[in-house]
């Protein structure tokens, strides 16, 4: 089996090394990475270069313009010619035997549609700070939709059979880009996790867990729920969906996080719009306590 690494990059030649060596290193050799630049306004393309040189097994594309995350990740995978895929961002780094366990894995089960396995936070320089918060095998009967925040996390591989069963990546999407395929591929296939820890994920200031992008990412992240919901019910895939005051308390405590965020902002017109969507979405919902923070 050929494995396809998957590297969407903006603006992250910085890190690019570390990255580059930990994919040298990989004790599997049959192997091809795939790099799409998003239009990077540093020197990343450069970068780039220079270190993949002549090397046939790495392929690079750049975007003519920014297009986002979803766009440059769909790019990726259709670009892949490997039967087994998974995404590496470019400030990161996988331990040299994750392709080989991955590969063994896929070859052993290959009704698993995504394997997933255990990270580590690591600081700039690749030093340990602290294990992956989250990251777990999901219980029998119980779906990443419904079964709890991070259940699947990084180093996550797929199988291409699968991935092309799927609507793909959504282009569109500018965050939570992941969490939106994991979905998908678990409608199609089984999840294998691997408690090992496969994935040294960087903490710096550009890190979507580090900072104020927590916010950005929130409504990709209510985005992906809601299309998982949709579809699993358009298709009446039965697995382990939300039930309808689920998922009307999930779109109530969306909004109305967006208030209390518009509130403490001094958004006045959000503010309202806000807080009668959460009203809406489903009015029973702790119906008093919501009308008393609107004026305290």
């Amino acid at each position: 089996m050929m494995f396809s690494i998957l590297i969407a990059n903006y603006n992250n030649g910085s890190f690019f090394k570390d990255c580059y060596t930990s994919i040298q290193n990989q004790t599997y050799q049959n192997w091809e990475v795939i790099i799409v630049d998003d239009c990077s306004t540093d020197d990343s393309v450069t970068v780039i270069k220079n270190f993949i040189k002549n090397d046939a097994r790495f392929k690079l594309f750049v975007n003519p313009v920014n297009r986002g995350c979803g766009y440059s990740k769909n790019r990726c995978a259709g670009l892949a010619a490997g039967e087994v895929l998974g995404f590496l961002d470019p400030d990161d780094t996988i331990t040299s035997d994750a392709l080989q366990i991955m590969i063994e894995k896929h070859k052993a089960n290959m009704d698993v549609a995504i394997i997933t396995s255990k990270y580590v936070l690591v600081d700039l320089n690749m030093n340990f700070k602290n294990s992956g918060s989250h990251g777990s095998s999901i219980p029998a009967k119980k779906s990443y939709l419904t079964y709890g925040a991070g259940a699947l996390t990084a180093f996550a591989t797929f199988k291409k059979e699968f991935y092309l069963k799927t609507s793909t990546i959504d282009p569109k999407m500018k965050r939570a880009v992941d969490q939106d395929l994991y979905y998908k591929l678990e409608e199609q296939g089984k999840h294998l996790f691997i408690d090992k820890v496969l994935y040294n994920y960087r903490i710096h200031e550009n890190s979507i867990s580090a900072n104020q992008n927590l916010y950005k990412a929130q409504y990709w992240h209510f985005y992906a729920k809601i299309k998982s919901y949709e579809r699993r019910m358009r298709y009446n895939l039965i697995i382990d969906n939300f039930t309808i005051l689920q998922i009307k308390k999930l779109k109530s405590d969306y909004y109305y996080s967006r208030f209390k965020r518009a509130k403490t902002k001094n958004q006045f017109c959000a503010k309202y719009y806000f807080f009668f969507k959460s009203i809406i979405a489903f009015p029973r919902d702790n119906i008093i306590y919501k009308l008393k923070s609107l004026f305290v």
